[in-house]
């Protein structure tokens, strides 16, 4: 099985991993509520602090969600009982099975595991006479909801290297529009969206403004450069930037490209008294999904799930 690219990205073991640290847990005999056997399994598992920050794109932990996965498998296997609502305990066949399996699951010893309590349809899938290991039954190996999110990051990748194209193929004009649009989009310049764009031959350095108040004594100062991949912003530039802030008694700002920055300019921004905030063409087209400007919703899911808080009380 492949594993898709924003799943090897995570920094989260996978969720069979979770099954023996889930039935370790509860092998030392005690009944556990779900929150405190998912903070339990986590410890066993040795999860650092990071991998325990790391967020669904829909909210929630994602290291919660997965083991919340393990555990929906251990219960239909029929390793782990559940006494009372909201509450887990090991059984003998989850003692068996922990002994059984000492080095713990991966995809393929998962899918071997559980693949027996699966709904007929899956499970005819996953005794092919070819041998292919393309196993039509990945759906239920794999968390749904992660495979929607990553559908969805497949999508918005696809598009975001749309977005760079376009706006790289775009008049400057518009792209210093764009950005402007952009930042009024995620918030700045109020609910009057007091911003606009003033690039042109005698724009002295500065591309667009943003009055973060209706008299304009606060504001942010704007740059857009329109460059073709590979072609990197550099410390000069910044530093031009800054030079063109100073002349407006600035001491914020904003810098925009669809290229990049080097090392220096980086380094350079990071350490200058003034705040410039530097935003690349790949975190550029993610603001631009994010904050919907260019990009419309095609289509909206909605995904459903059992509400455990309802039934923990």
């Amino acid at each position: 099985m492949t594993i898709s690219e924003d799943e090897s990205a995570s920094i989260v073991p996978i969720w069979p991993a979770f099954v023996v640290p889930v039935l370790s847990v509860l092998a030392r005999g005690e009944t556990m509520h779900r929150r405190e056997l998912t903070d339990a399994a986590a410890d066993v598992a040795g999860l650092s602090p990071e991998a325990r920050e790391e967020t669904l794109t829909s909210g929630g932990y994602r290291y919660a969600h997965r083991i919340g996965w393990a555990l929906s498998h251990l219960s239909k296997a029929g390793w782990v009982d559940r006494p009372s609502r909201g509450h887990y305990a090991i059984n003998e066949e989850g003692r068996r099975a922990l002994h059984d399996n000492p080095g713990g699951f991966d995809y393929a010893r998962a899918r071997q595991a559980f693949a027996p309590f699966w709904p007929d349809p899956v499970r005819r899938t996953t005794d092919r006479p070819d041998g292919d290991e393309r196993m039509v039954s990945d759906p239920d190996i794999l968390d749904p909801v992660e495979q929607i999110e990553d559908g969805i990051n497949r999508i918005e990748r696809e598009v975001g290297e749309e977005l760079l194209s376009r706006l790289r193929e775009s008049h400057p004009d518009f792209f210093e529009q764009a950005v402007v649009d952009l930042l009024l989009a995620m918030g700045y310049g109020g609910a009057e969206q007091r911003g606009k764009r003033i690039g042109g031959p005698n724009d002295e350095g500065v591309d667009g403004i943003i009055d973060q108040d209706a008299l304009g004594l606060d504001r942010i100062y704007v740059q857009a450069k329109r460059y073709k991949d590979g072609n990197n912003i550099g410390r000069e530039t910044i530093q031009a930037f800054v030079g063109a802030l100073h002349g407006f008694g600035a001491s914020r700002g904003v810098f925009l490209t669809t290229s990049s920055f080097t090392p220096g300019a980086v380094d350079y921004a990071r350490n200058v008294q003034s705040r410039v905030i530097l935003i690349d063409g790949q975190r550029l087209v993610g603001l631009m999904i994010k904050y919907r400007v260019g990009v419309q919703v095609k289509r909206t899911y909605a995904s459903v799930e059992i509400d455990a808080d309802f039934f923990d009380e």
